[in-house]
């Protein structure tokens, strides 16, 4: 039994070993950090998600990197793509994640009816209310954080607001519009 045990940890070292010798590279690896992996030579990270050509995360040159920067990274969008649910000219942040929000639902192919929706830029909180997910409490927080803060850019700015976390946040991404 012994013998058996040596022999798989003497083959197991010369796979090693081996690996080792073929790609040289393995002894060298180095532990990076967020910023090292979001910045770097090229630009920063971005990732765009929902109905884009091609989700995912893209490196765009640094600077003043807009929406549509990055839905032309993703490939353009879909044709279920809500045009009101984002805008273009929005300045984002590295290393965030982008959402492009459905104008159908996705679940039901049948359904060709757009999904109802409500503007957190302009409806009051009885209104923002109707969306499932949204409070009074939340729904209130809204319209305080848009009259301290300006009109939301982007839906993730919903993150920011009291009282949404990421679990409401994307229960509701596909319920709202930022402009009409």
């Amino acid at each position: 039994m012994y013998k058996v045990i040596i022999g798989v940890v003497i083959a197991a070292a010369v796979v090693i070993i081996g690996f080792m010798i073929i790609d040289p590279k393995v002894n060298n690896t180095k532990t990076t950090n967020d910023s090292e992996i979001a910045q770097n030579e090229k630009g920063y990270s971005y990732t765009i998600e929902g109905e884009v050509q091609k989700p995912g995360t893209y490196v765009l040159s640094s600077g003043t990197v807009t929406m549509a920067d990055l839905i032309n990274a993703g490939g353009g969008t879909t044709s279920n793509a809500d045009s009101l649910a984002y805008y273009e000219d929005a300045t984002l942040k590295n290393g965030n994640t982008y959402y492009i929000a459905s104008k159908f639902d996705n679940t039901d192919v049948c359904n060709n009816s757009e999904i109802a929706k409500v503007n957190i830029n302009v409806d009051d909180a009885d209104k923002l209310m109707t969306i499932n997910g949204i409070t009074s409490s939340i729904a209130s927080s809204i319209v305080s954080y848009r009259t301290s803060n300006g009109s939301f850019k982007t839906l993730e700015q919903l993150t920011e607001v009291y009282g949404i976390g990421n679990a409401t946040y994307r229960k509701i991404r596909n319920f709202v519009i930022l402009h009409a």
